[in-house]
């Protein structure tokens, strides 16, 4: 605020230097006619008065709480404007403003969160969702083995936003993939014909929920399958042999589409 030693007024400098406002504002302030300094040197510097920092400084309080430099003036010249219904208004602003900034906080934690741990979900949701042979250890080891991927981003950006019931379908949908693997076994489907080349279509799209997945990617997965005990395990134990029977119907699928499944990389 001012004081009587500013009787013979304050250069820009000393009024920025005041008020925490950049030199550049006040020249701005200075040129739209907001706020001009009273006085001039003789050399022609601008010279702020007592009357012109009380101006300043409320100014600077309008613009704190967000008002914009276009209705400044009317709440500052204008005897007849609504000053406290301007505030009100601002006030409503401000708490919409602040409103979207805790759901913008609350996305970024859940970011933040789905990065560190890839699943939102309690144990307790995690084993009604993917069932009692679910380990809720398993996306904690995905990510210590796979968080500086581009396809953990991936998933932990879609994660972030997931909401139980949108797990649940996943879950339903690979359950459901599932079944149809093994049917197929049962019907003495071939690797490479229609049906399997349809099948293994179904398991990219159904895959494509966690991030998305190229055919050189999914043979790739298609060896794991085979080669990875846990993999084979689960596969195996829908039938007998559909771990190597996906992963030569993947396969047969990456050749109908020129893609060498023997030198396929994770790409």
């Amino acid at each position: 605020m001012p004081d009587a030693a500013d009787a013979d007024g304050l250069t820009v400098g000393q009024v920025s230097a005041r008020l925490g406002v950049t030199v550049r504002a006040l020249h701005h302030w200075d040129d739209i006619g907001l706020a001009r300094p009273s006085l001039r040197t003789a050399a022609g510097y601008r010279l702020y008065t007592a009357g012109d920092l009380e101006r300043l400084h409320r100014i600077v309080v309008y613009r704190e709480i967000g008002v914009g430099l276009d209705r400044i003036p009317a709440i500052l010249d204008d005897a007849t404007a609504d000053v406290l219904g301007a505030l009100r208004a601002q006030r409503t602003q401000v708490a919409e403003r602040i409103d979207r900034l805790q759901q913008l906080s609350t996305g970024l934690d859940r970011m933040i969160a789905a990065h560190e741990r890839g699943l939102l979900l309690t144990a307790e949701q995690q084993a009604a969702i993917f069932g009692p042979e679910w380990n809720p250890d398993w996306p904690a080891q995905a990510r210590r083995r796979y968080g500086d991927t581009t396809q953990w981003q991936q998933y932990a950006e879609r994660a972030a936003s997931r909401s139980p019931e949108e797990w649940q379908a996943i879950a339903d949908a690979t359950a459901e993939l599932d079944r149809a693997l093994g049917a197929a076994i049962d019907a003495g489907v071939t690797p490479g014909s229609p049906e399997a080349n349809r099948l293994v279509e179904r398991h990219r799209e159904v895959f494509a929920a966690y991030f998305p997945l190229t055919r050189r990617m999914q043979v790739c997965l298609g060896r794991k399958y085979e080669a990875d005990p846990g993999f084979a395990a689960h596969y195996d134990g829908i039938r007998a042999g559909l771990a190597t029977w996906l992963r030569q119907s993947i396969d047969a699928s990456a050749r109908a589409h020129d893609i060498d499944p023997d030198t396929a990389t994770w790409q």
